[in-house]
């Protein structure tokens, strides 16, 4: 139960808020022009021209074409959609996948899911920081390969993998190049063709839209089955009445997040680097994970040796302070992030890990108090903790 009645939020790569200039976009189409626009009459006609504006909006953050957007009801279909939808259509050429050991279960469900139908499945490495070695996929492309899939940004510890690369190796052999971009989109600049960029997934809810909408886009001349069978939707690729309502809304939240970005980037970069450099000044046994420099511009992730990470996150939000201890999808667990497991931390570290993500909403002074509320409870976990007592008795012996 919290025990103070304000709240900071610091899980916006969980979930952001949707913003009152998004609601608006999308007010008129619950109420005046709520009209199914695959109709044949004028009234859908409207409509489907304001879908038709909001999927040129969207394509142009990424440099894509109209055309190679389709809207999904968000990141995870359109990772399923992605890698199912690839390992179908060319299951002839070949039945191997490569992916990356730190991916979102999106993807890597899929793949396991795959694997009990007849697929291989290759996962990649990481090092220190989460980083897939351009080396280390040449390496794993095989004569039978069909798609790579490496995500765009690390939904845990922020890391930016080098996707322009990783799509060159990809494409000099001959295979196609899947990114899950679903943290990256409107955070970071992405050009589909300068990246080598086959299909991208996004979901909108990141970025102040609402839940339940997203995209997939897929490079002109790639052959993809569809995930959802049923109607002509999408140009017959992804069944299902058009969420309208969240497709402006999409629309509309990208607009800002384009108009914003480098000047949200550097903010939430300040706020940043100033929490990293607090927790690592004053909270000792403190490790930094994920990249320094080449990470998203409103990540943290620590992990806090002699500290249980769910009883860190409850100490947090009876402070007022909202955290995670690494994907939204997962915090119900209590197996430690695979994330920092492929890392390379012990599971009693990787038990004590936190990620805390920014928005531009955020203030200095909230990070501050997150930082001392942080402080208070780490000690006193760790004044409970009978591993911490026995190891600075023996650092203490030491000196």
């Amino acid at each position: 139960m919290r025990t103070v009645d304000r709240m900071i939020y610091l899980d916006n790569a969980a979930t952001t808020r949707v913003k009152p200039e998004v609601l608006e976009a999308m007010r008129p189409y619950f109420e005046e022009q709520y009209g199914n626009p695959a109709g044949a009459y004028t009234f859908a006609g409207r409509i489907n021209a304001e879908v038709e504006n909001a999927r040129k909006t969207v394509a142009g953050l990424i440099g894509a074409k109209p055309g190679e957007i389709y809207f999904t009801a968000g990141g995870s279909e359109s990772d399923n959609w992605a890698i199912k939808g690839i390992a179908y259509a060319l299951e002839k050429k070949g039945r191997h996948i490569i992916t990356s050991k730190i991916e979102h279960h999106a993807v890597l469900k899929t793949c396991e899911y795959l694997e009990k139908h007849g697929w291989e499945v290759t996962y990649l490495d990481v090092d220190r920081n989460g980083f897939v070695d351009p080396a280390a996929l040449e390496n794993a492309i095989r004569p039978d390969t069909v798609l790579v899939s490496v995500m765009f940004a690390n939904n845990e510890i922020g890391t930016l993998q080098p996707v322009a690369e990783l799509g060159r190796v990809a494409h000099a052999r001959g295979v196609l190049f899947h990114t899950d971009a679903v943290q990256a989109y409107g955070h970071v600049a992405i050009d589909v063709d300068e990246m080598n960029v086959d299909l991208l997934s996004v979901s909108g809810h990141k970025i102040n839209a609402p839940k339940g909408v997203g995209f997939l886009y897929v490079r002109s001349g790639v052959r993809i089955d569809p995930l959802i069978h049923g109607g002509a939707q999408e140009k017959g690729k992804r069944a299902g009445t058009t969420n309208v309502p969240g497709i402006i809304g999409l629309a509309k939240a990208s607009e800002l997040a384009r108009d914003t970005l480098d000047e949200r980037a550097a903010y939430e970069k300040e706020l940043r680097d100033h929490l990293i450099a607090r927790i690592e000044s004053e909270i000792p046994y403190a490790v930094l994970n994920g990249d320094r420099e080449k990470r998203l511009p409103n990540n943290v992730n620590f992990s806090f040796r002699f500290i249980e990470g769910e009883s860190l996150l409850i100490l947090l939000d009876q402070a007022g302070v909202c955290g995670s201890s690494g994907s939204a999808c997962t915090s119900g667990s209590l197996d430690p992030s695979h994330v920092l497991l492929a890392i390379g931390l012990p599971h009693e570290i990787a038990h004590g890990s936190l990620r805390l993500t920014l928005s531009e909403e955020n203030t200095l002074e909230e990070t501050d108090y997150a930082v001392d509320s942080l402080k208070r409870i780490v000690e006193r976990l760790r004044g409970m903790s009978p591993l911490y007592e026995d190891f600075i008795k023996k650092q203490g012996a030491k000196s």
